[in-house]
């Protein structure tokens, strides 16, 4: 909602986050040629070829502006759907374990850090990034060491937090009902890390990337020879607006193929991970009726 409140003017003339500097170079190749044709045309050179606008544009239009780009956006937006779900779990468990739990605040605020530490390995594991600095807070060295050694950081973390719901359990400070509510929380912590890699690791088919770039560069070579009877000089910006549309939009379906990077037009994944820190250090300040042990306002009471 914030990008919708940016001014229209300010928005349109923005270079940071667009995607004009990765076609400049692509642009800059068929604003060429098309001069060359150009100046092939008014030397009197025939080069003026109207039958080539019959070849490629409708296939081209298609494959890039409808599949291309939705395709790119169906795994941006499940990509967010999926953080989505990280955070709401990431609650109800905090939540959970800060209410239910019969034990020490020490210990359940261990617990709610590693909630917050999946979220950030996960983060971090997605960008193939190390993650002891983003850690170093959250776990206790020897945790830290055995993440480093680990392909899945976020998947032993899940592992301990399963574990410790199960001590919990064995304990006596959680029944068993608890326990298989909690234990469901930290399975779909898990199924949002497997849906994530799934994103990460299936990019689109690599022979389809070939040959759509092999189209684009086609028509825009081809225009040129489209319009130039037409339009002689207002040939070369004409061809070089039409590359800049269509590199273009090929471009932003690249830049959001992989939702998880660190690009401004990927998802905010470290203003996600700071909102679930901030939500445990607000949750972590309350004192649940457990430690309380007393009657609370919506307690039923029997009147005499």
């Amino acid at each position: 909602m914030a990008e919708d409140r940016r001014p229209w003017f300010k928005t349109l003339f923005c270079v940071r986050g667009s995607v004009i500097q990765a076609v400049l170079p692509r642009v800059g190749m068929c604003t060429g040629f098309s001069l060359l044709i150009t100046l092939l045309h008014n030397a009197g050179i025939p080069v003026s070829w109207p039958v080539l606008g019959s070849v490629v544009p409708s296939l081209v239009l298609g494959l890039l502006l409808v599949f291309r780009t939705n395709a790119s956006y169906e795994r941006f937006w499940e990509g967010r759907k999926l953080w989505g779900t990280m955070i709401n779990t990431v609650r109800n468990l905090a939540r959970q374990i800060w209410v239910s739990v019969d034990t020490s605040r020490g210990s359940k605020e261990q617990a709610l850090k590693l909630l917050v530490a999946f979220a950030i390995a996960t983060k971090q594991h997605l960008r193939q990034q190390p993650c002891q600095q983003e850690l170093r807070h959250l776990v206790s060295p020897t945790q830290l060491d055995k993440l480093l050694t680990m392909n899945s950081p976020p998947l032993e973390i899940a592992f301990w937090l399963g574990d410790y719901l199960q001590v919990q359990q064995l304990k006596g400070r959680i029944n068993r009902y608890q326990l298989q509510a909690m234990t469901q929380q930290v399975n779909t912590l898990v199924d949002v890390l497997g849906g994530c890699e799934r994103i990460l690791k299936t990019p689109l088919p690599l022979s389809y990337s070939i040959h759509l770039k092999q189209l684009l560069v086609m028509y825009c070579m081809a225009l040129p020879f489209q319009v130039v009877n037409e339009l002689n000089v207002w040939t070369i910006p004409v061809v070089a607006l039409v590359a800049f549309a269509v590199f273009g939009v090929e471009e932003i379906g690249l830049e959001i193929e992989n939702p998880f990077g660190c690009d401004l037009n990927d998802l905010p994944l470290n203003a996600i991970c700071q909102t679930m820190e901030r939500n445990i250090q607000d949750l972590v300040t309350l004192t649940p009726s457990i430690e309380k042990n007393e009657q609370q306002p919506w307690q039923i009471t029997t009147l005499h």
